[in-house]
């Protein structure tokens, strides 16, 4: 099983600009191999949530119609893509919050599984609805854990997901260059639990800094796999099973 950890440059608030980028990568990832592409919290409208909380047409559904290039991307490399932004919660009444969400579409273009971000942090908590439930999917006999970015500080989730049988930790984030995740939080969740962790991560300005790159891979021991280094946007990829 080979995972794709990809890193761009979200256009604030602009979902058609930041699917098509989203798409584009999983093409590219997928002709190369990948069967799961990782991309970056809030990835389909930047890290921006005070733009969220002012503008509802920002806020997606399940089926939204806006990612049918991603549904047909998916299709054409037969890859899933583990895609993250703000997504109305299922039979949401008017006024509700969305959650950050990722939404992982399927080889066939469907929705594999969802999961609501359960640590939200800073302004999140003022216009997000944090998730209750851990996020998992398998695919080609592989079993994935997902994690958003701070939820990562919280080893618990990792330890769940081991005890539950997943071998990889999926986990898309929106981290500056000097986060000390790189060093001290990605790597002890791979070695202390046993498992793959694949980091999504960001380019460029955003509601939080400025977006660090080096999306990429640990192994179970701890030891970096691959990185996409700070400045360039695109993938790199990973053995994590089979």
């Amino acid at each position: 099983m080979i995972v794709a950890a990809t890193q761009f440059a979200p256009v604030a608030g602009d979902i058609a600009a930041n699917v098509g980028a989203v798409a584009a990568l999983v093409r590219a990832a997928g002709a190369e191999g990948a069967r799961v592409v990782v991309f970056a919290e809030l990835s389909v409208t930047g890290y921006e949530p005070s733009l969220i909380r002012d503008n509802p047409e920002l806020v997606l559904t399940e089926d939204d119609p806006r990612l049918e290039p991603v549904r047909e991307a998916c299709r054409a490399v037969s890859a899933a893509a583990v895609v993250n932004g703000p997504v109305a919660g299922p039979g949401s009444r008017p006024g509700s919050r969305p959650g950050i969400t990722t939404l992982v579409i399927g080889p066939d273009g469907g929705l594999l599984a969802r999961y609501d971000k359960r640590h939200l942090y800073g302004v999140e908590a003022e216009v997000f609805e944090p998730g209750a439930v851990d996020g998992r999917f398998a695919l080609d006999g592989v079993r994935f854990a997902l994690a958003t970015c701070y939820d990562n500080r919280f080893p618990e989730l990792a330890g769940r997901a081991a005890a539950d049988d997943c071998s990889v930790y999926l986990a898309s984030s929106v981290l500056g260059a000097d986060n000390d995740s790189f060093t001290e939080v990605y790597p002890a969740r791979a070695r202390d639990f046993g498992l793959h962790v694949v980091l999504g991560n960001v380019l460029g300005p955003n509601e939080d800094g400025v977006g660090g790159g080096m999306a990429g891979a640990w192994g179970p021991d701890g030891e970096r796999l691959a990185d996409a280094g700070p400045d360039e946007p695109g993938f790199v990829l990973v053995k994590v099973a089979g």
